[in-house]
């Protein structure tokens, strides 16, 4: 494989080989040829009660820039020829609405809906009951993260290929503190703190082992899916991001995505450029 060539081969290849051939990026070209022999299952968490967010429509439906945040999310992993299959966990009580609003969409997309529970664990849990046989990892992504770039989906999908287990995470920045009582109790040493984001990967057997010792988890505690694998005392790599992965959990958090999402690049479209191109962004 690539990854196994010397440097001085693959610094050759990257010379000689048209960027038209390589889609501009010799680094995303190898990271998908790594793991072009993986196929990919996506649960995209959207059944949470998004107590938080208030409002009149949970935070999984709302648009941001004129449309709903999980069907960002999942357009992201929609176009990946590795993404062999796509489970979207609503609400059993939002079926309607989602068949009535997005059905022609998720259709397109090949989405399979399935019902998820109030905490999260339970949603992934049903979910994996549905993955298909030939499935090598397992990326759960929250719903509402649809910030995340293609680029960081290309190395957390990399990185659990090679070590098994992977999360984005970014740095800590902020001063943490332990709170009682709306009282401080102390000061968090932040060096080596990490907040972890989403898509989380794993190897299918993995995630799947992860989960049948579900029980012998305290519940309450379980936050995320790199928890339930760290109880099996198995190692978890991380990939660093930033903060632009934004979770939309409040309101305000909205305005914020938006921003995020206008100060990228748009993509340049392909073919004739018709007069009305920047309507369509």
């Amino acid at each position: 494989m690539i990854r196994d060539w010397p440097p001085d081969a693959a610094l050759i290849f990257e010379m000689f080989s048209p960027p038209i051939l390589l889609g501009g990026s010799f680094p995303r070209f190898i990271a998908g040829f790594q793991t072009m022999s993986k196929n990919v299952a996506v649960i995209i968490c959207a059944a949470g009660p998004a107590s938080r967010f208030g409002g009149k429509r949970k935070k999984q439906f709302v648009d941001v820039n004129g449309r709903a945040v999980f069907l960002r999310s999942v357009e992201l992993f929609s176009s990946r020829d590795d993404v062999k299959q796509i489970l979207l966990a609503i609400p059993p009580e939002d079926e309607e609405l989602v068949n009535v609003k997005w059905g022609a969409n998720l259709k397109f997309f090949n989405v399979k809906i399935c019902f998820g529970g109030v905490e999260r664990f339970e949603t992934v849990s049903r979910a994996l009951e549905l993955v298909k046989d030939d499935i090598n990892l397992i990326a759960v992504h929250d719903a509402v993260r649809c910030c995340v770039t293609e680029k960081l989906i290309d190395e957390v999908i990399s990185a659990a290929a090679k070590t098994g287990a992977a999360i984005p995470a970014c740095p800590a920045s902020a001063t943490i503190k332990e709170v009682k009582d709306k009282t401080i109790i102390r000061t968090v040493e932040r060096t080596n703190l990490y907040e972890a984001q989403t898509p989380q990967v794993f190897e299918a057997s993995l995630l799947k082992r992860a989960y049948a010792n579900l029980k012998s988890v305290k519940e309450s505690k379980i936050s995320d899916d790199s928890q339930l694998v760290e109880a099996l005392g198995e190692k978890v790599t991380i990939v660093e991001a930033d903060s632009s992965n934004i979770k939309i959990t409040r309101q305000s958090d909205v305005a914020i995505a938006e921003a995020v999402l206008k100060s990228r690049p748009k993509p340049k479209p392909e073919g004739p450029i018709g007069p009305y191109v920047e309507a369509q962004w």
